[in-house]
């Protein structure tokens, strides 16, 4: 199948030959037709099977024939759960529309940064909008746009965006937007708080759910060692001086670890820094930069660098802490091996129980894959739990308390009095 085949226009196919595209990937074949009809559309699709040029080049499309002579209009809004993705998404966007013969204004807002350069910005108008939903709302509060003639909604990240507590900002949102326009939801997981929503506002959606491809594991070597918990910044000081790797992405649960463990390494040498949620939006940006140009050898972040970010050429990703779930760390090691090249993804297995055998034996299994213990010399851990005795551990697939909350307050948040729904 080729672009040509899909229904976009002329100019949309030569854009896209322009950015290096030859052929559509299995979620952009599905999902091109599909939004080009006017369908509603709910996608499974893992970060890496290009998912954002699948809902880009419709919706460019669409706001292509839509356009009008004077001011601007919104007719296009993506909504976010991070800066880092609205920066992704925003930089795909207008990747595209440089190509193009007609002159499409996308405009990227996010918080963490000064609302008044985002406020010009939008000055005469934009064509697209990508936004996190608290910056969104600020900008509607100042009265720097309206959605009054948005025809497209689209949700990247739908099961981050609600995880992450935004079913508030969501229903303000909808509450603002046109009832007749088109629902459009990308999600790597179809968690209940995803389905609770997508019952509630889709319009017999056309559902598309594409597996990460085959390819994209196979060129990720996984690695798990064992080591004791109060040994593991010493073995990954030892591994970066052995291994020689240019840079490394490191996993861990919090904040404060991502500091801690940065600082320990910076004191021994070795050039390395931190990235979090509080971060301000510059300073993630100088992180982020100073890791792609070489400024620094290793980035100790949380899950906040899981989706969304695209580090060229990270050869390793390294859990330090294990995820909570399968899907993060699907979504972690998928940061490296990526566009055609080879990756290694390390994890330390300790003998805590949120780090230990039982939560890596469950993440195998859900995964389909076994991965060889390996010790490293001189940091031998003293205790070992046998694979007969690891029990417990990661969340799996089955809904949990806290899923069955988190749907039962998304589908609140978006019901009105008496349970109607308020939004279409």
């Amino acid at each position: 199948m080729s672009f040509a085949t899909l229904g976009l226009l002329p100019a949309l196919i030569r854009a896209v030959r322009e950015q290096g595209y030859h052929a559509p990937t299995a979620i952009q074949s599905a999902a091109i037709p599909a939004v080009l009809r006017g369908a509603d559309v709910l996608a499974l699709a893992q970060t890496g099977t290009g998912k954002t040029a699948a809902f880009a080049l419709p919706v460019l499309q669409n706001v292509l024939q839509q356009r009008g002579e004077g001011l601007r209009q919104t007719r296009a809004l993506v909504l976010v759960p991070t800066r880092e993705l609205a920066v992704q998404v925003g930089e795909v966007l207008r990747s595209i529309t440089r190509e193009l013969p007609g002159r499409i204004k996308v405009v990227t807002v996010f918080g963490g940064v000064s609302i008044n350069p985002q406020m010009m910005d939008l000055r005469g108008g934009a064509d697209v909008l990508v936004a996190t939903p608290g910056r969104l709302l600020d900008l509607l509060d100042h009265n720097a746009l309206r959605l009054t003639a948005l025809s497209t909604l689209v949700l990247d990240e739908a099961d981050r965006l609600l995880d992450m507590g935004f079913a508030d900002e969501l229903q303000r949102v909808l509450a603002l937007c046109p009832k007749k326009r088109q629902n459009l939801f990308f999600s790597a997981t179809f968690a209940p708080a995803v389905q609770a929503l997508a019952e509630t506002l889709l319009d017999s959606p056309e559902r598309i759910e594409i597996a990460a491809p085959a390819q994209r594991s196979a060129a990720i070597e996984q690695r798990a060692i064992q080591v004791d918990e109060i040994a593991r910044t010493p073995l990954l000081r030892h591994l970066l001086e052995t291994e020689a790797w240019p840079r490394v992405l490191v996993f861990v649960a919090t904040k404060y670890a991502t500091e801690h463990v940065s600082d320990k390494l910076w004191k021994q040498g070795i050039k390395a820094a931190a990235l979090h949620g509080e971060l301000s939006q510059g300073g993630r940006s100088k992180v982020l930069a100073a890791l792609k140009d070489s400024g620094i050898q290793v980035l100790v972040a949380t899950d906040i660098a899981a989706r969304g970010l695209d580090i060229p050429d990270l050869p390793v990703v390294l859990n330090y802490d294990l995820p909570r779930s399968t899907a993060d760390y699907t979504h972690r090691i998928g940061r490296t091996g990526r566009a055609g090249q080879t990756g290694v993804a390390i994890s330390f297995i300790s003998g805590q129980s949120s780090n230990g055998e039982a939560h890596f034996r469950l993440i195998e299994k859900r995964q389909g894959q076994r991965v060889p213990r390996e010790q490293i010399a001189g940091f031998e851990p003293k205790q070992v739990l046998s694979p007969a005795a690891a029990t417990g551990g990661v969340k799996g697939k089955r809904p949990n308390k806290k899923d069955k909350l988190r749907a039962a307050a998304a589908a609140a948040a978006m019901a009105g009095p008496g349970g109607e729904s308020t939004v279409a």
